[in-house]
């Protein structure tokens, strides 16, 4: 599923030297193409927010309406001048594979191939993290309007090592929004990460950032597979 190609010893180096990096042309081109498809077309998605001050994710086949999908978002832009908000739409690879859901996705494959011993050989390798035991994995799509304020991503009870984002989108724009930003302690932007298609964004967590607000004329949504690489038991 790798892009054979790739000079992944270039990577290593600059993930070791900042941090973070980004990894262009990430899957082979023809895995790239389905998981896109199948984003783009088949996901049912959820809508994950905390309109009301707590993290909530929508029931599978509840996705809100449109008149109370804009009530939501409306409630969440006024709280997001005070407190920490989110609204994007989720499918939870890990809570699909347990409860059986739409086994016929090819985005659960990512799940199965990311959990597998040469893979987590790989992701020790990359990063030099020898912690590393499992990787965990949802389905993101930001349509205009939605966004993920400044977090870190810290939580020592998951055993967060590394989080990443496999962007899926083709053509993005950097006017439509949904940029992956890096704040420093003041708050300020330290660098900008474009969701560049098929490429493997890995930062090491805890690390400030957010994904900017999705631009009303954005000619489509901004779709990915994100997750954390993850130590067992390292809570």
């Amino acid at each position: 599923m790798i892009n054979n190609g790739l000079d992944l010893a270039r990577w290593r180096q600059a993930l070791a030297a900042d941090s973070r990096v980004q990894i262009p042309d990430f899957l082979q081109p023809a895995a790239a193409e389905a998981l896109a498809h199948c984003l783009e077309h088949e996901v049912p998605w959820h809508l994950a927010e905390r309109s009301t001050g707590e993290s909530r994710t929508s029931e599978r086949g509840a996705y809100p309406d449109e008149a109370g999908y804009r009530a939501l978002l409306e409630r969440a832009y006024a709280r997001a001048a005070q407190e920490y908000q989110f609204a994007y739409d989720s499918y939870m690879l890990v809570r699909a594979a347990k409860e059986g859901w739409d086994p016929q996705l090819p985005v659960h494959g990512v799940l199965q191939f990311f959990n597998t011993p040469e893979f987590i050989a790989f992701a020790r390798w990359l990063t030099g993290d020898a912690a590393i035991t499992h990787v965990n994995a949802q389905c993101t799509r930001y349509r205009p309007g939605q966004f993920l304020m400044p977090h870190s991503d810290e939580d020592s009870r998951e055993g967060r090592r590394y989080a990443y984002v496999l962007n899926l989108t083709r053509a993005w724009r950097p006017d439509w929004g949904g940029q992956l930003q890096f704040l420093d302690a003041e708050g300020r932007v330290t660098q900008t990460l474009m969701p560049r298609w098929n490429s493997l964004s890995l930062f090491r967590v805890p690390q400030r950032h957010q994904v900017t607000l999705v631009s009303p004329w954005a000619a489509c949504p901004r779709h990915a597979i994100t997750g954390w690489w993850l130590a067992r038991g390292a809570g």
